[in-house]
């Protein structure tokens, strides 16, 4: 193997759960307790119904269950039904270094197997920890916009993470990782446009695929033995990078340096709806001249205004739309689910608000980002008034984190309607002492409500 998947493989395979500092344990339940609310809030959507019925088609030995229902599939089947429901809202967490991603997507290629293989909660941390790592060290030495979907790197994170699962040796966690770069190579046209489903779908299918990989391996199969460094492997397509120093040793898990989502919207949305949101009742929409929103590089997706993100007609694409979150949370005072329905996509004081709305780069915002995720909005009236919020970190970024007792609120929003306060109740506590559970299915059997 090249020494870049065997730097990988070698630490994949060292890892264990006594590595973990407190801190990392117990961030890994926070976004596990935060993604399973997410699950459970998506379980309705076309994509969820979609998915869950091509997984209950096959049925693996061992079976994993798809979350919500008494139902179970194959181990890769079930990872991308769970995986599919988890990520459709856009609520689940995210990272950012050259690029970015939602290493909470990996929870799916974690949690299947789990199920399957009666790993106690420890494995499952462990597990997670380590997809957090790989993940978000993709993020951090690969630049963005090379034309590929983020899910590159997470085909990659699921691989190692349910190859640690299983228990891979060293050599088959190496051809796991050879096996998962070379097949799932994926367009980042996935973000393009008039969003479809597959949006919410695509880092489900970098799990499916991460989780056959591992069970290729574990069989015997070999992969490519320059997956990454050979003349046509990983570095051909994204450029060479190296590895950052991973977690572990005095460095600190990168668990603990991702974002949790207080609004059900693309990551950079997050600081202008908190923005926004102050601008909330602040000048009446009739009154409003113009709304000129300032933000870093990410502003200029929005230079053609004959893009879909400037008329937004799905949900999808609603949800990626700076300026359509901006002005609906300037109405409602909120982003939620609602916030992105046909009705109000389709409301014609927003859209007629949207007309009225400018997005444009700072070049000091681009200079600070990511380090901050700065975003000034200056609301104009027509008689000549002016009203201005600035947010410098939105609430649930790493500098300004959620507090437990939020994400347990966040978790029992997400889940009303579906989950009773007695099941809601013995689901977070189950959650808070996972290192404690000898068979993650203790926790995942009480994500059933069909």
């Amino acid at each position: 193997m090249d020494r870049t998947i065997e730097q990988l493989a070698e630490y994949a395979t060292g890892l264990r759960y006594e590595d973990l500092p407190p801190e990392a344990v117990h961030e890994c339940k926070r976004r596990l307790i935060d993604t399973l609310g997410c699950l459970v809030a998506a379980f309705d959507a076309e994509p969820s119904v979609i998915a869950r019925a091509i997984a209950r088609r096959s049925i693996g030995t061992p079976p994993a269950r798809i979350l919500g229902t008494q139902e179970f599939s194959t181990v890769e089947l079930a990872a991308f039904a769970n995986g599919t429901m988890l990520r459709y809202l856009d609520f689940n967490d995210a990272y950012f270094g050259k690029s970015s991603g939602h290493p909470s997507d990996n929870f799916a290629a974690v949690l299947a197997p789990a199920d399957a293989l009666r790993r106690d909660g420890r494995s499952v941390i462990t597990a997670s920890a380590l997809a957090y790592e790989v993940f978000c060290n993709f993020d951090e030495v690969v630049p963005r916009e090379l034309g590929w979907d983020y899910t590159i790197y997470g085909v990659i994170a699921s691989a190692a993470a349910a190859g640690k699962v299983m228990g891979l040796s060293r050599a088959a966690m190496g051809n796991a990782i050879a096996l998962a770069a070379v097949a799932n190579l994926t367009l980042d046209e996935t973000r393009r446009g008039e969003l479809a489903m597959w949006k919410g779908c695509a880092a489900a299918n970098a799990a499916r695929n991460g989780v056959f990989a591992a069970q290729l391996a574990a069989e015997g199969m070999t992969g490519p033995e320059l997956a990454i460094e050979g003349k046509w492997g990983l570095w051909h397509a994204l450029g060479r990078f190296e590895w950052a120093p991973f977690g572990g040793r005095g460095a600190p898990f990168r668990v603990t340096q991702t974002h949790l989502k207080y609004y059900p919207a693309v990551v950079h949305a997050q600081t202008p709806i908190t923005a926004a949101v102050e601008l909330h009742g602040a000048m009446p929409p009739q009154d409003i001249e113009s709304i000129a929103i300032e933000s870093y590089w990410v502003a200029n997706r929005y230079t053609d205004r004959a893009s879909p993100l400037w008329r937004p007609g799905t949900r999808e694409t609603a949800d990626h739309s700076l300026p359509y979150c901006v002005v609906a949370a300037m109405l409602d005072g909120d982003i939620t689910a609602e916030s992105f329905s046909e009705r109000r996509i389709k409301d014609s004081v927003l859209s007629g608000l949207l007309e009225r709305t400018t997005i444009d780069e700072n070049p000091e915002f681009t200079r600070l980002h990511p380090g901050e995720w700065p975003c000034r909005i200056v609301v104009s009236g027509r008689n000549g008034a002016r009203k201005i919020a600035e947010t410098r970190h939105f609430k649930g970024h790493a500098k300004r984190p959620l507090t437990d007792a939020e994400i347990e609120r966040k978790f029992r929003a997400l889940t009303a309607g579906r989950l009773t306060t007695a099941q809601v109740d013995v689901i977070l506590a189950t959650a808070w002492r996972l290192e404690q559970l000898a068979d993650i299915g203790e926790l995942l059997s009480l994500i059933r409500f069909t």
